[in-house]
């Protein structure tokens, strides 16, 4: 094995470790720390009274980093060495180093809130600050006060935090800097800004292959789509080029929705004379390291889902990277040997636009579902707008939690958790579903919302694409699905895995309607696991596994669209008086459209049913609402008396008016936001807007 540099630094870290409760440590690109830290605490005993516990952002992180630590320990993994991600545990009574996401962690200290069975918590890559790396360093503060009698100790590593802001955060704490193992990158910059990234970084990568000596190339792209669009074009011009003219290559792709084994490829070593083209999401920045690699392709941006308070809309923007993001891109060249980073925006593009480092991800997502975990907690005096976070989300984005948990009962009005908040806290699912699935647990339809909350759980799109240019990659046109029988895309989803399941779930089913196979195969572990977990919980006074599809057919799938009414009573809207444009009640107002990939769609009158719950607002080139489901006016009722109890200050846990709400807003400014106007007088808007559409249609 090679001598990675923090291993130079070992008696140093374990004096450091031993003296304080608390170490942050900045180990540079290539030092080594993700996968000899563990180690190094190990070999001197910090296992002893408990396992070594090392978090990770991402889940193909969580399973390389331990597959890699058990090679490196010669044990195998699952015993000594583990990981567990959600929906999948590898680790035994014997584990001693145990690599997992970080929201496992978060999701253990529900059962232990003091995480007894770990003697040493690493949060690794912090860096990223991810959500619930944040609500970790939060939390691990107030645990290492709770256990100061015991040797617990907490190490924050990364490798471009500022060591200096997260040490004053834990009060002082000491902060070690690990040197890497680079060599010299030489960076290059376009003179034009590239408006089309995939095709500027085709033309460089083929141009390196052309010209340039052997080393891997690593291109960093946006998201699956690009990765495969650019795959696909790089197998094109690469079977193109003249035979013997170049060295051979392979091609692949690496983001977090691939399966295991496809990601790992990328870790083997090339056939000797054949250079390996690795298109990859940020996921290659730091979370993992791709030995060979000499040439990187920056196109300079990243696919981030931002979400809006305001509006309760996320959009899935590409944007700009931040200057650090970029300078760990070109680390990655001089791994192994001095290397070149092309960049395709120009110099001073990076210097004048890229911020410096990227808006931590507390800032820019719905916070319900952390929210929910700290209520659950039940921590002495904890103000949810006052939590200790090293960088505060705004009021706005925990106000906007806290109405989501108080609307599907999370929460009650003065922002105790209560006994259904709690059952949502334990399972691995956002609130929406979790509610879903004890709403309909109560109504007899528990199987059906299994299915529905699995299906809606899998990373990637289920259902045939038929993008531009996707038809001819076809050998035949898919069958037809199920069509949700009028009421939505919750009740198409459920219907096509039904259908699949009579089939005994054979995969040429799934060929056959052009279905994701290793999607749904996801789908079908992922229901298993609920099932199992529900059991374990004895939270489900239902058969988990049967089916109460005939009764919920003749019945309309009634009570199973009443749960996910109740599940979604943040997510509920109304017709507007338009064609096909919908408004969203309660404290939001914008105009949104059904997504174009929705089966609900208008009758030929040009009209849509009177109200539906959406699964997700996202703005790509409109704002869509992305599968909605129908539901019933009598159901809305109990919804809009809450919103008339609406006290953010008290819902929070604490008891004033002095910060005068979210955002400056008084308590009646809240009240006026939460006005809705009655029913009945929205129903005869809606019928009167009905009469003159028919009107001008000719037909009345």
């Amino acid at each position: 094995m090679e001598k990675l540099p923090i291993l130079q630094f070992e008696e140093k870290i374990v004096e450091t470790v031993k003296k304080n409760a608390v170490t942050v440590l900045i180990g540079e690109t290539g030092s080594g720390k993700s996968t000899q830290l563990s180690q190094i605490l190990f070999r001197h005993g910090f296992a002893d009274s408990g396992t070594i516990c090392v978090t990770q952002p991402r889940r193909v992180a969580a399973v390389s980093v331990a597959r890699r630590v058990a090679q490196e320990m010669g044990v195998r993994l699952g015993e000594e060495v583990g990981y567990a991600i959600r929906f999948e545990d590898r680790t035994s009574t014997k584990t001693r180093i145990k690599y997992l996401t970080d929201g496992v962690l978060l999701r253990e200290s529900l059962s232990d809130p003091e995480l007894s069975s770990y003697s040493v918590i690493i949060l690794d890559e912090a860096h990223e600050r991810s959500l619930n790396m944040d609500i970790l360093m939060g939390l691990v503060k107030r645990l290492v006060g709770i256990r100061s009698s015991s040797n617990f100790r907490v190490l924050i590593t990364s490798a471009t935090l500022e060591g200096e802001k997260v040490s004053a955060f834990f009060d002082g704490c000491p902060v070690l800097n690990v040197p890497g193992k680079l060599f010299p990158v030489e960076v290059i910059y376009t003179d034009d800004v590239n408006k089309n990234f995939v095709e500027a970084a085709l033309k460089k990568a083929i141009d390196i292959h052309v010209k340039e000596p052997e080393g891997d190339i690593l291109i960093f792209m946006t998201g699956q789509e690009d990765i495969e669009r650019l795959v696909q074009k790089l197998e094109d011009r690469v079977r193109s080029l003249e035979e013997g003219s170049v060295m051979d290559a392979v091609i692949y792709p690496l983001h977090g929705s691939l399966p295991p084994e496809l990601q790992v490829r990328v870790f083997s070593p090339p056939p000797k004379n054949c250079r390996r083209f690795i298109v990859a999401t940020n996921i290659a920045e730091t979370s993992l390291t791709v030995d060979g690699v000499v040439y990187v392709i920056d196109s300079g941006y990243v696919k981030q889902r931002q979400y809006n308070p305001q509006t309760g809309m996320y959009s899935l923007d590409v944007v700009q990277i931040s200057r650090v993001q970029a300078n760990q891109r070109a680390g990655r060249a001089g791994r192994t040997r001095p290397g070149k980073c092309y960049r395709l925006y120009p110099s001073v593009v990076y210097n004048d636009d890229f911020m410096e480092a990227a808006v931590p991800e507390i800032q820019r997502t719905s916070l319900a579902g952390s929210v929910l975990y700290l209520k659950s907690l039940d921590l002495p005096g904890i103000d949810i707008l006052k939590f200790d976070f090293l960088d505060p989300p705004s009021y706005a984005s925990l106000g906007d939690a806290l109405r989501q948990l108080y609307l599907i009962d999370g929460i009650d009005e003065n922002g105790a958790i209560t006994s259904v908040g709690r059952i949502m806290a334990e399972l691995p699912l956002e609130p929406s579903l979790s509610r879903t699935l004890i709403a309909a647990n109560e109504n007899g339809t528990l199987s059906q919302a299994l299915t529905i909350a699995a299906m809606l759980s899998a990373e990637t799109s289920l259902l045939p694409s038929f993008a531009k240019g996707s038809e001819k990659k076809r050998k035949h046109t898919p069958l037809k699905l199920p069509d949700g029988g009028g009421l939505g895309d919750h009740i198409q989803l459920l219907q096509i895995f039904e259908s699949w399941s009579e089939t005994k779930y054979d995969i040429e089913w799934c060929k056959e309607y052009g279905l994701q196979i290793r999607g749904m195969s996801f789908v079908k572990d992922v229901r298993g696991q609920l099932c199992q977990l529900l059991q374990k919980m004895a939270k489900c006074s239902t058969d988990v596994h049967g089916s109460h599809k005939s009764r919920e057919k003749k019945m309309g799938y009634r009570n199973l669209r009443k749960a996910l009414c109740v599940g979604y009573a943040n997510q509920l809207a109304e017709r507007m008086m338009r064609h096909n444009g919908y408004r969203t009640l309660g404290l939001k107002s914008q105009l949104v459209q059904v997504h174009p990939s929705s089966v609900l769609q208008p009758d030929e009158d040009g009209m849509l049913p009177n109200y539906v719950v959406y699964h997700e607002l996202i703005t790509t080139s409109s704002p869509f609402m992305r599968n909605i489901c129908t539901v019933d006016m009598q159901w809305i009722s109990p919804i809009l008396k809450k919103l008339e109890k609406l006290d953010i200050n008290k819902l929070s846990g604490g008891f004033t008016d002095s910060e005068g709400g979210i955002e400056g807003k008084g308590q009646e400014g809240l009240k006026k936001e939460a006005t809705v106007e009655d029913p009945a007088v929205r129903d005869s808007k809606i019928n009167a807007a009905r009469e003159r559409f028919l009107a001008r249609k000719g037909k009345k």
